[in-house]
């Protein structure tokens, strides 16, 4: 699969288009009081967690959910959407992998994001934007063949199988289960820590630019992931802790470096972590093309008991690195 040319926009591009017909610019971040703040001049605003996940259920807006949404916000199947964020485009990675899900092929992420801006000097305004709801958005059914559910997982990609790849995007604490969810989402972690045996450990915050935001040239992103297996000739699945960051690296994979088959699984950590008698590694290194294939339910070479996460004063937290962000 070519990369796709239309997935990034720079800032530049932004500046020069902004309040043309058809081009409709959109902040979501991961702190939704940002956008409230100040943000670029026309955007539209989206809450990560408010506008884009069903409220009582563990799972992302439905079909009509989506286009419901789109129409309040004024956009429509024609036009080109471009999104950014703070945090490096964490959560308008996100955002844009929703938009791939139901089919809107028109959306790009402005490259940088709000680091980028802000640093450019570029104009903010905390004047709302004004938009005229509309009707008749139409989304697709969701695309099946950029997201990875708990049984793909479990039958598929555990162990990392020849031709399959699996990247954890979380930080090396994480990975190794010495963290099991950031120390400020206490709350937002999975029954278990380590990760998925077979699993590639590339934090997702490696494949951008940390003084600008932007992301590393396109040879620098083809080495980082080919050093650690993961390689466009394979079916690759990418996950972190409740699908966020994955979405991040997806959108490098698939839309950046034209892998052609690239998944994310949103059910993430939290999910799989939670599991009953499924293979789990711990440890900052993974036993990728060792296991084979290993079903459900089998515990698969370097898979170990579920321990308690490590206390505080345990000698494996003194080095833990330090973590950034949510997911």
């Amino acid at each position: 699969m070519p990369t796709n040319p239309d997935a990034l926009v720079t800032t530049e591009w932004v500046a020069e288009h902004l309040g043309e017909p058809g081009i409709v610019v959109a902040e979501v971040d991961e702190d939704a009081t940002a956008y409230a703040a100040n943000h670029i001049p026309g955007a539209v605003g989206f809450d990560w967690k408010a506008d884009f996940q069903d409220p009582v259920r563990r799972a992302f807006l439905d079909r009509e959910g989506f286009a419901a949404l789109m129409n309040a916000r004024g956009i429509s199947n024609d036009d080109h959407v471009v999104l950014y964020g703070g945090n490096n485009n964490w959560f308008a990675a996100y955002a844009y992998w929703y938009f791939r899900i139901y089919g809107h092929d028109k959306v790009s992420l402005m490259d940088g994001g709000r680091k980028l801006w802000e640093l450019q000097g570029r104009e903010l305004t905390d004047e709302p934007t004004k938009v005229a709801s509309s009707s008749g958005y139409v989304a697709g059914e969701p695309d099946p063949e950029i997201r990875a559910r708990r049984d793909q997982i479990l039958a598929d990609y555990v162990g990392a199988p020849e031709g399959k790849a699996l990247v954890d995007v979380r930080s090396p604490a994480e990975f190794a289960g010495e963290l099991i969810a950031p120390p400020h989402l206490p709350n937002e972690g999975a029954q278990v820590p380590g990760h998925i045996p077979g699993a590639a450990n590339v934090p997702w915050g490696s494949a951008v630019n940390p003084d600008t935001g932007q992301f590393l040239p396109t040879e620098r992103l083809r080495e980082l992931y080919a050093a650690k297996g993961v390689t466009p000739d394979k079916d690759v699945a990418a996950y972190c802790r409740i699908g966020e960051r994955s979405a991040h690296t997806w959108f490098v994979l698939h839309e950046l470096l034209g892998y052609d088959r690239v998944r994310n699984y949103d059910g993430s950590w939290t999910e799989y972590g939670s599991l009953v008698d499924v293979p789990v590694e711990l440890g900052r290194t993974s036993n990728a093309g060792r296991l084979g294939a290993t079903p459900f339910g089998r515990q698969g070479l370097g898979a170990r008991p579920h321990p308690r996460p490590a206390g505080p004063n345990h000698p494996s937290r003194r080095h833990e690195h330090t973590v950034v962000g949510r997911s």
